[in-house]
C-alpha cells in the first residue's frame, strides 16, 4: 500500500528571515551594518519587526529571480532529508564544513567570542548578517503545539533554512584542515542538544559560556530599561521573553510569573538553562570548551582561535567587564545553592563546571 501525503508552502511557508536573507543574495544587496557583536550594546532591537514588514516584497524580489526559486527548492529539499532521515544529503554538508557553536545565557560574553572567531578568519563582522551569525536563527524552544504550529517542524524547517544560507554564504570560503568553518552563536541549542549534534555532526565543536546568575540578571535587566520599579519581573525584551516562556513550560502560569520578585525569576530560568545543557544532548559532544566570564577567559580563547586559523599577530577588541559585585547582595545568597546543583549535575555528566571562576561574579 502506497500513501501519498503533500504539503505546500501554505502549510509550511518560508520565513520572513530566510526570504530576507535571499533577497539581498538575488539583488547582491549588502548587508546592512551588523550590530549583533557590539559587547556593551543595550539597544533593543527592531531589526525583526522591519524584516516582517518586509516579507512580502522580499518574496517577489526572491521568486523573480531563478537564484531565489533554486535557493528556496534547496531549503525544502533539506527539510524532506530533515524529516525523514536521510543521512546522505546531511552528511554532504558535515563533510563540507566545519561548525563552530558558541553557546550560553544571553549576556555571557557569546557575541564577542562569535564575533572574534568570525575576525580570525578573515570576515568583517558588521559585514556577517545577523541570520547567520547571531542566536535567532535556527529556531529551538520548549514544545509548543498550537493552531498552526508545531515547534518541532518549526526547528526542522528553520534548520533546513539555515544550512542553505550556510551553503550559500559559506560556499566559497577557503577551508581550514579540510572544512570550511562556520561560527555560529547559538544560545537556543541547548532545547534540542542533541538535533543540533547529529545535524551538524559529531565534529561540530561547542564553546559554553558561564557566568553568574546575579551579574547575569543585572545585565540582563540593564539592557531591558532597568530593574522594575516594584521588583516584579516584566517581559521588555527577547531575554525577558524567553525567562518567562521557560517558567510557564514547567508549568507556572503568565500570572504567577508577573507576581515574582525579578531575580526569583530570573534565577529559575538560569538553572533550567544549565540543566538543559547537560540534559538535552550537548554533553555528547567531546569537542566542547567551557569559558567562564572573564576578561582573561574570554581573551585567553579568542587568541586559541586567531593562531589556529593562521593569525600571527592578533589584535582581538578587548573584552571589558564591570564590577557590579557590591550589589544585590541578597541575590548573591539566594543563588549560591543554585549555582552549586548545577555544577553538580554538570559534573555527572562529564561537564567541567567552572565553579571557582564563576562565584568570583564578574
Amino acid at each position: 500500500m502506497g500513501v501519498d501525503i503533500k504539503l505546500s508552502d501554505r502549510e509550511l511557508p518560508v520565513s520572513p528571515v530566510f526570504m530576507d536573507f535571499l533577497a539581498h543574495v538575488v539583488e547582491d544587496k549588502p548587508f546592512e551594518t551588523a550590530k549583533w557583536g557590539d559587547q556593551l550594546s543595550e539597544e533593543l532591537s527592531s531589526n525583526q519587526k522591519q524584516i516582517l514588514e518586509q516579507a512580502a516584497e522580499n518574496a517577489k524580489t526572491v521568486m523573480a529571480k531563478p537564484e531565489g526559486q533554486r535557493s528556496i527548492g534547496r531549503a525544502y529539499e533539506l527539510l524532506v532529508c530533515l524529516m525523514t532521515g536521510d543521512l546522505e544529503k546531511i552528511k554532504d554538508i558535515q563533510l563540507k564544513f566545519h561548525f563552530i557553536n558558541i553557546i550560553g545565557v544571553p549576556r555571557n560574553g557569546g557575541s564577542y567570542l562569535t564575533k572574534e572567531v568570525y575576525r580570525s578568519l578573515g570576515h568583517d563582522p558588521e559585514k556577517v548578517p545577523n541570520v547567520v551569525a547571531h542566536d535567532g536563527f535556527p529556531e529551538a524552544a520548549p514544545f509548543r503545539f498550537d493552531k498552526g504550529v508545531n515547534s518541532w517542524m518549526t526547528s526542522l524547517q528553520t534548520m533546513a533554512e539555515f544550512l542553505t544560507m550556510v551553503e550559500i554564504y559559506f560556499g566559497k570560503e577557503r577551508p581550514h584542515t579540510g572544512k570550511i568553518v562556520v561560527p555560529k552563536k547559538l544560545t537556543k541549542g541547548t532545547y534540542a542538544g542533541g538535533f543540533f549534534h547529529r545535524i551538524l555532526g559529531s565534529s561540530v565543536e561547542n564553546i559554553l559560556t558561564v557566568r553568574h546568575p546575579v551579574t547575569s540578571c543585572i545585565s540582563t535587566y540593564e539592557k531591558s530599561g532597568g530593574l522594575p520599579e516594584d521588583g516584579k519581573f516584566r517581559v521588555r525584551g527577547n531575554i525577558e521573553e524567553w525567562v518567562r516562556r521557560d517558567l510557564e513550560y514547567t508549568g507556572m502560569s503568565t500570572e504567577e510569573i508577573g507576581q515574582m520578585d525579578y531575580f526569583d525569576a530570573y534565577l529559575r530560568y538560569w538553572e533550567q538553562y544549565h540543566y538543559y545543557v547537560a540534559t538535552t544532548g550537548l554533553s555528547a559532544n567531546k569537542l566542547t570548551r567551557i569559558v567562564p566570564y572573564s576578561s582573561e577567559a574570554m581573551m585567553d580563547t579568542v587568541l586559541d582561535y586567531h593562531y589556529r586559523f593562521g593569525n600571527r599577530n592578533p589584535q582581538p577588541e578587548e573584552f571589558k567587564v564591570f564590577d557590579k559585585r557590591d550589589r544585590h547582595p541578597d541575590w548573591f545568597k539566594q543563588a549560591e545553592p543554585v549555582v552549586r546543583r548545577v555544577h553538580e549535575i554538570w559534573t555527572r555528566v562529564g561537564l567541567e563546571f567552572p565553579l571557582e571562576q564563576v562565584v568570583e561574579a564578574w
